[in-house]
């Protein structure tokens, strides 16, 4: 099916060409500041000649005509805008010719975008966050500019080819793009060059016609729990380390915001700081970025229907509300602000939201389907078992306080067992089993075994921090034998079955929370050696 998707690469230019790049994406910052400094003054005027007819005893209407007519249109589209600037740009930019058109029709287009993003929201036609009116840009950003005509093309397997920039050298093979426009299932749409940290990229959109394999095991159904204890926990029961990208760099963070802090403006020095910093924060969303592409991947290429829930993050993320001292009047009491605010920052971090946006598309190219379970399901209060739900389920404490709840049903003996909802800081394998058997029921499919074979999913293979180490399985006492061939359930001596639940508590002396679909070994075999591939215990 044919879908519009990017190509990302990394140039290696030479010092000419790294010149030019930086002149072309400055023509894009200044065509953009000239096009709403012109808007800005045409508002303006038509106000100050609206105030004057109507001090002269002009109407409102008959003054706000007059306003217009005498300062002009506004330039609120693509359109009028160039025709602006071809009208003055001799005289106002006389070095326009030093860079290709598309440079100023890149820095025009992203105004009149942000223009119509301000009135769209105005109006109620856009969703989400409102969004004010466009701003000047400054020097010492994000630099891009979009080429949408001329030569763009990929030449080889190291080369491309842009306008009045000639051809560039790349620092990465180019063959993911260049076998597909070889081959006719590719067609390059755009490209736009962008500088971060440092480096060049260029990102070329293209329509591609994608014949992506269908998913290993078509028919299989995986819940998935995002946390922050883990970053993601399947109903497999198999763990995904979150890499904590920030914690990592987060004393080098704040030691070079102090430095830079001290540093002169406008000194060399300074600048040498504020790139270190930069390339700091680039190598933290690197981590990020890598995780999410890893973990979406693997679901997407694995399992034929995978389920999530539906997370308000605004919400979740809310700073807590002021409690007023009633002793002391105008006073307040602690509510737990740093706290919470250590909390939103390693919840924004593991970034809920893009991991559903490219599971969204990268499900549709394996022909598979993503289900998003409802904002009110209770995935924390259900038994994944037998259904039931219980009313009432206090939070618990903090990350290492989880445990499993048992609790018993009204005018029953039947024990459940569900784990309490620590506001997203553990993953639990129990929400996502319930959200996968809740799934299946909706579809209308027969229950599969809750254990995957190995070979769908390799838990752990995140393996995109230096310092990111697995916890080795724990050692079996002497006289404990395995009954589980997943290694998931363990058995003591006293018969009682335990669960390796990876959030800090090694031993839950509780039920199994969920009947397990497992094959079973006997007592009688000697205790094997503990498999480190197995997903279940980490």
């Amino acid at each position: 099916m044919p879908v519009y998707q990017a190509f990302r690469f990394e140039l290696d230019p030479s010092t000419t060409t790294r010149s030019a790049l930086g002149s072309h994406a400055g023509a894009s910052r200044f065509a953009y500041n000239w096009g709403l400094a012109l808007v800005k003054d045409r508002l303006e005027a038509r106000q100050v000649l609206e105030v004057l007819a109507m001090r002269q005893g002009a109407g409102a209407g008959e003054a706000r005509a007059w306003a217009a007519e005498t300062a002009g249109p506004v330039p609120w589209t693509l359109y009028s805008l160039r025709k602006e600037w071809n009208r003055v740009k001799d005289e106002s930019a006389p070095w326009w010719r030093e860079n290709s058109k598309e440079a100023y029709n890149s820095g025009f287009d992203a105004l009149a975008r942000a223009l119509k993003g301000y009135f769209d929201s105005r109006g109620g036609a856009r969703a989400g966050k409102p969004m004010g009116f466009p701003s000047f840009k400054k020097k010492g950003g994000r630099p891009s500019c979009r080429f949408s005509t001329g030569v763009i093309r990929v030449l080889d397997d190291r080369h491309v080819q842009l306008p009045r920039l000639g051809v560039i050298r790349t620092k990465e093979h180019t063959t993911a793009l260049s076998d597909q426009v070889v081959a006719g299932t590719a067609r390059v749409l755009s490209a736009t060059i962008k500088e971060e940290a440092g480096r060049w990229f260029v990102s070329f959109g293209c329509k591609v016609v994608r014949r992506d394999p269908v998913a290993t095991y078509p028919e299989a159904i995986v819940g998935v729990d995002l946390g922050v204890h883990h970053f993601a926990v399947l109903s497999t029961g198999e763990l995904f380390e979150n890499p904590r990208p920030i914690s990592q760099r987060a004393r080098r963070m704040a030691r070079l915001n102090r430095e830079l802090s001290r540093r002169q403006k406008g000194s060399k020095r300074r600048a040498r700081t504020r790139a270190k910093l930069t390339r700091c924060h680039a190598r933290v969303a690197n981590l990020r970025r890598d995780t999410l592409h890893k973990l979406t991947t693997q679901l997407a290429t694995a399992y034929g229907t995978v389920v999530i829930e539906d997370l308000a993050v605004k919400n979740m993320t809310a700073c807590p509300r002021p409690k007023a001292d009633p002793e002391n009047p105008g006073h307040h009491l602690l509510n737990g602000h740093a706290a919470k605010a250590g909390l939103n920052r390693s919840i924004l971090d593991a970034s809920p939201g893009e991991l559903r946006r490219q599971l969204s598309y990268k499900m549709s190219w394996h022909g598979g389907h993503l289900v998003v379970a409802d904002r009110w399901f209770p995935s924390s209060k259900k038994c994944s078992s037998c259904k039931k739900a219980k009313a009432t389920l206090s939070l618990g404490r903090g990350p290492t306080a989880a445990s499993i709840v048992v609790w018993s049903s009204t005018g029953t003996t039947t024990q459940h067992a569900t784990l309490p909802p620590t506001a997203t800081s553990t993953s639990s394998p129990g929400v996502a089993r319930r959200l996968k058997t809740d799934a299946e029921a909706m579809l209308g499919v027969p229950a599969t075994p809750v254990h995957t074979p190995r070979k769908a999913l390799v838990a752990g293979s995140l393996k995109t921090a230096p310092g990111n180490r697995r916890r080795p399985s724990p050692p079996l006492r002497k006289g404990r034998r395995r009954e589980c061939a997943c290694n998931y359930c363990t058995l003591d001596r006293n018969g009682t079955v335990g669960s390796w639940l990876g959030t800090g508590v090694a031993r839950s002396r509780a039920p199994h929370p969920v009947s397990l679909s497992c094959s079973t070994r006997s007592t009688a075999e000697p205790p094997r050696k503990p498999n480190s591939r197995c997903a279940q215990r980490r």
